[in-house]
């Protein structure tokens, strides 16, 4: 199974482009911060993650406020250009944000 849930905030977002077929689409950089327990111990997690938004879900993230919190549903494939991973957001969904404000 390959099934991504996270809280994530935009922190980069590139020109809305167009694909081959016509469709919108929208290369984001997207931050995360949560606590989460690994081992019975409290981690906290910061990352980066590059991702794509295709369709109308593209056309709503590019008017989404960089920083802004919101909940998405994705998979996990490889960039165009073969190196790392790039996050495919299929769905925005409605999980609660759990950002830490303090450093």
């Amino acid at each position: 199974m390959n099934q991504v849930l996270l809280s994530a905030q935009i922190i980069e977002r590139k020109a809305l482009r167009y694909t081959p077929a016509g469709l919108p689409a929208l290369d984001l950089v997207l931050q995360h911060e949560s606590t989460v327990s690994e081992n019975q111990q409290s981690r906290k997690v910061k990352l980066d993650i590059k991702a794509v938004a295709i369709g109308p879900i593209a056309d709503r993230l590019n008017k989404q406020a960089i920083g802004e919190a919101f909940g998405l549903a994705g998979f996990l494939g490889a960039p165009r250009h073969g190196r790392g991973v790039l996050l495919h957001i299929t769905e925005l969904t409605d999980i609660v944000q759990t950002h830490s404000t303090d450093n």
